[in-house]
């Protein structure tokens, strides 16, 4: 009882801290006011979590856990490379459009001032991202004997880039313009770095 009752209020404090991230874009986000916010003292917030850092850390690992498993699903149902990164991108877009305050640490914004572990561990997510993407070029060029010019690589590179370009803007927009708007129209004009040559 006692440990689902602290996994539950490990999770409050998680939603209130996004939530305050997609209210107060540019507002250092303190303990004390995440408390308030949550409805707790400081020191019941640190009974869950021994830092700040700690907190921004589980919203990474939620954002990681909820890609990489559907990632690891797209790769795994879908034969297609064009469709496999279709879907993976737009999972991607879908996540950050759900979770706008969870976009504000995925861009850096909301980490101003915190310890350097947590820059590291955004960029070793959009890391892995491309990483995964670069797998599912190379199983692709296995599989049609083919050869990628320029290299997959720059392919994945160039796909990823989008991405963080769109949840940038996301950001910059204060969250008016969605990271899925004309996203049909514009995978259109990036399908062909799926194509082999």
């Amino acid at each position: 009882m006692t440990t689902r009752n602290s996994s539950k209020r490990k999770n409050e404090i998680l939603q209130a801290l996004a939530l305050m991230l997609e209210k107060d874009p540019g507002e250092r986000i303190t303990t004390a006011k995440l408390a308030k916010e949550v409805g707790v003292s400081e020191a019941a917030l640190y009974r869950h979590f021994p830092s700040k850092a700690r907190m921004f850390e589980g919203l990474i690992e939620f954002t990681e856990e909820a890609i990489f498993s559907r990632m690891n699903l797209i790769a795994k149902e879908q034969a297609d490379l064009d469709t496999q990164c279709q879907q993976t991108l737009g999972l991607i877009l879908t996540f950050a459009s759900r979770n706008p305050g969870i976009c504000r640490l995925l861009t850096g914004e909301a980490l101003s001032g915190e310890h350097e572990r947590l820059r590291g561990r955004i960029s070793q997510l959009f890391n892995r991202v491309e990483t995964q993407i670069k797998q599912l070029f190379r199983q692709h060029e296995v599989a049609t004997k083919g050869k990628y010019t320029p290299e997959i690589g720059s392919r994945a590179n160039l796909l990823v880039a989008v991405v963080e370009g769109r949840i940038l803007q996301y950001v910059r927009t204060d969250f008016a313009q969605s990271p899925l708007a004309s996203w049909d129209n514009q995978w259109q004009l990036l399908q062909s770095i799926t194509a082999v040559d």
